[in-house]
């Protein structure tokens, strides 16, 4: 029996995090389409590399303009009938913020690694998340 095709979809983002009194802090985004709690991150454009995209999505859905560090991983899950991979890099912010975009995303915090495994939506976040070690 033959499968059905698999469509993947490419997709970036960043665990963008700052310093703070409390240590660590991560930018953890809410998306109203979802009613989720998710890391910045969003499908790769035609002609855009996956860092370039990691970039521009956590400027876009946090407002802060970030250098990427290192390749954190990636996380993989289903999406109705296509497998989205999302690589995801380590980054800080070294501007902003500046206006974000208010459709895809109505709520920005900053909590603290713990709080972050808590809060976000997506099992494969948290593992990721679980595998940063602030």
């Amino acid at each position: 029996m033959a499968s059905a095709p698999i469509n993947i979809v490419a997709a970036a983002g960043g665990l963008l995090w700052r310093q703070s009194p409390r240590g660590p802090e991560l930018a953890v985004v809410h998306r109203p389409r979802y009613n989720d709690w998710t890391l910045p991150k969003g499908k790769v454009q035609p002609g855009e590399g996956w860092l370039e995209c990691a970039l521009r999505e956590v400027r876009e859905e946090t407002g802060f303009t970030a250098k990427a560090g290192s390749l954190v991983g990636c996380a993989c899950y289903e999406a109705g009938d296509v497998l989205k991979v999302v690589r995801f890099w380590s980054m800080e912010p070294v501007a902003g913020p500046q206006p974000r975009s208010e459709t895809e995303v109505d709520a920005l915090r900053w909590v603290t690694p713990r709080e972050a495994l808590e809060m976000l939506s997506y099992e494969a976040e948290r593992r990721l998340l679980g595998n940063f070690g602030f």
